[in-house]
């Protein structure tokens, strides 16, 4: 079928596109749709915002991409109406989301075809092998990157293809979160510096995302710190970190005291 020939694809009303406006007029906005091939859309001036509207570039300006919702569809004429005035701040933020994700999976996927020379229709089926999963290709490749290849291992790809999702899946981001605490911890037993050393060695480590390190202050106290992909995960490692240390401590006969400390911080930790 030859490209002039082919129907044109349309949205369905209700749906929350993304545009960018073409012209302004007295009536409205000529908006081009990027999700659809930048046909026409028309924004008029009576779903830019409620009540009178003085100046119609307060609110939209051309050029400017804009969320809007598809609320009148005439498929034999071609004819998108939009609204900007009928998307809830929920709706504008979630396909905002949608976006950044798409175009950071876009970036990903490219990634893959140039360094395994696939085909435009391989990577489609990439595509469509993830979303069986995952709501978005990107939540896939971030799955990765949180929690390694076991994130994919029910998807049906070639070895191939899942090692190059985890190599770009490398590149992103991981957050983590940190907390910390002070413990002050005696024992009064003869070998009681050992017992200490033992108790605080078998409490350092990794468990899944999260890990946990201790350092010494000056006898008899001793700084946790916990760092995890969130406070939850951090908050119940710190947490059986704590309990397991008192329950060995207390059990020597020794003392123990634990004391939150209130600093939080977040950031990012770019993988190797």
């Amino acid at each position: 079928m030859a490209a002039t020939d082919e129907i044109q694809r349309l949205p369905e009303e209700g749906e929350i596109i993304i545009a960018t406006v073409r012209q302004v007029t007295g009536h409205g906005a000529y908006v081009t749709l990027d999700e659809y091939n930048n046909m026409t859309g028309f924004l008029h001036l009576s779903e830019i915002a409620t009540g009178w509207i003085r100046n119609i570039e307060r609110y939209i300006r051309p050029n400017q991409k804009a969320v809007l919702k598809v609320i009148r569809v005439n498929k034999v004429r071609g004819e998108v109406d939009t609204s900007l005035k009928q998307i809830s701040g929920e709706e504008r933020k979630s396909k905002l989301i949608e976006v950044k994700k798409n175009d950071k999976a876009a970036t990903f996927l490219d990634f893959i075809k140039s360094k395994l020379k696939l085909t435009d229709q391989a990577v489609q089926e990439i595509e469509e092998r993830l979303l069986q999963k995952y709501d978005y290709v990107y939540d896939a490749f971030e799955a990765v990157s949180r929690k390694g290849p076991d994130a994919i291992q029910n998807i049906d790809l070639s070895p191939e293809i899942k090692k190059a999702i985890e190599e770009a899946s490398k590149r992103i981001p991981v957050p983590v979160v940190e907390i910390s605490g002070v413990m002050e911890i005696t024992s009064k037993k003869p070998d009681g510096i050992e017992i200490i050393k033992n108790t605080l060695a078998n409490a350092e480590g990794s468990k899944g995302s999260a890990s946990s390190t201790i350092t010494y202050i000056g006898a008899p106290r001793y700084r946790i710190v916990v760092a995890a992909e969130n406070f939850k995960i951090a908050e119940k490692l710190m947490n059986n970190t704590v309990e397991k240390m008192r329950v060995s401590i207390e059990k020597q006969h020794g003392t123990f005291n634990f004391v939150r400390q209130d600093s939080k911080k977040s950031h990012t930790l770019q993988q190797a």
